[in-house]
């Protein structure tokens, strides 16, 4: 019978949490916007091949020639040809690497081409021809992706150059030649057959991190406001068990937080093209479990918090560290030797990992043992710590 009070009551007080939810049009818009632009904002941090369109780059050609041959234009021409069919570039022209320099400091290019005044006669006299890739070191990420589609444009380039000097000069056929200036040549293939993106590494942290934040940040301000307006008063001395009004909390934000989640795989798999490889029951499993890691730390911030600012401040500092640690947005194996200790002692990184292995890899429940393991233990001795000193503070 009093299991039976303690779940109706718990029902009835998350009924009436998300009834008050619902009541907030604005609250509604951003439980579907708050998705949608996590995943539509940082998923296009990291530019891809693809995500580079009509980025601004200078070209200074200082090729003086060699026997009335300019090697260095015809580099330019054939960039510029390259260019128009894949519009990757918003090509322009300097004089040289002062005005490179001076155009992307003033943020009018992104990057620049430098042809050295000795191209030609270098080739010609059988020297490689160096051209120098001038990046903008305040955006590092497009940079980097810059550098690395210039320099293979320009490997590609270079390639076919000297299959066709080959061709002219000794007779070699073209079908020869390559294999001649080119011996060896790498194939990339992925462990699943589908095309990796950023989205398909991002969206499995999104979802974990949601349901983190739907805990951590809902779970305090729910108990917080209601003691700073005076409605936790009414409900502590209401026929309630005190564990029934603590359950009713979790419960509404565990809703919250699982609607969001789902909205976030709809959006990665519908708008965003991210493949399921795993089971949709184990990823909901792990969700669930993952609620189960976070409550108890949501109850000890409620504990601790006697008004809402408080709470907010002791949500913000632990959630950042996590949300930056634990592997969400950027690699942990990128990160400081140090950086990752403290990653690995994180439970979101757990969550998270276990999400990405389930979704992208297709992962069963034997192979993601581990961090089910240690979201099972951190969740049953963080509650173990956090509902006797919610009792405690209930009786303040």
């Amino acid at each position: 019978m009093n299991i039976k009070k303690v779940i109706v009551d718990s029902a009835w007080i998350a009924w009436k949490d998300l009834l008050e939810f619902s009541r907030s049009r604005m609250r509604l818009f951003m439980l579907i916007l708050m998705p949608l632009f996590m995943m539509g904002m940082v998923g296009f941090v990291f530019p891809s091949s693809s995500s580079i369109n009509d980025v601004p780059v200078a070209i200074a050609n200082l090729d003086t020639g060699w026997n009335n041959i300019t090697m260095g234009n015809m580099f330019v021409m054939g960039l510029n040809e390259i260019n128009n069919k894949t519009g990757m570039m918003k090509i322009s022209y300097c004089k040289n690497f002062k005005d490179i320099k001076n155009k992307i400091e003033e943020g009018k290019i992104n990057g620049g081409i430098i042809i050295p005044s000795d191209f030609s006669s270098s080739i010609m006299n059988g020297r490689q021809g160096n051209i120098t890739i001038v990046t903008d070191p305040s955006i590092p990420q497009l940079s980097m992706q810059l550098e690395a589609v210039l320099s293979k444009i320009i490997d590609e380039m270079g390639t076919n150059a000297a299959m066709h000097r080959l061709n002219m000069t000794y007779n070699v056929s073209l079908n020869y030649s390559l294999a001649m200036v080119k011996p060896y040549h790498a194939t990339v293939k992925t462990i699943i057959n589908t095309k990796s993106n950023y989205f398909q590494f991002v969206a499995p942290g999104v979802m974990a991190m949601t349901i983190m934040t739907a805990l951590m940040t809902g779970l305090p301000h729910a108990i917080s406001y209601e003691r700073d307006v005076g409605t936790l008063d009414g409900i502590l001395v209401a026929p309630v068990r005190r564990w029934a009004i603590i359950t009713g909390k979790v419960l509404s934000q565990t809703t919250r937080g699982m609607i969001q989640a789902f909205i976030v795989l709809l959006l990665a798999i519908f708008l965003f093209g991210v493949t399921i490889h795993g089971n949709i029951l184990l990823v909901v499993f792990l969700l669930l479990l993952e609620v189960f890691s976070f409550v108890g730390l949501g109850i000890l911030i409620t504990s601790f918090a006697d008004r809402e600012e408080t709470a907010s401040m002791m949500m913000m500092t632990l959630m950042f560290p996590m949300m930056f640690l634990s592997g969400v947005f950027f690699p942990i194996q990128q990160m400081p030797w140090y950086m990752q200790y403290i990653a690995y002692a994180l439970p979101l990184t757990y969550a998270t990992t276990a999400l990405r292995k389930a979704m992208i890899f297709g992962a069963g429940i034997s192979i993601i043992s581990t961090e089910v393991i240690i979201m099972l233990i951190f969740g049953a001795v963080m509650l173990s710590i956090a509902v006797p000193i919610f009792k405690e503070a209930m009786r303040k």
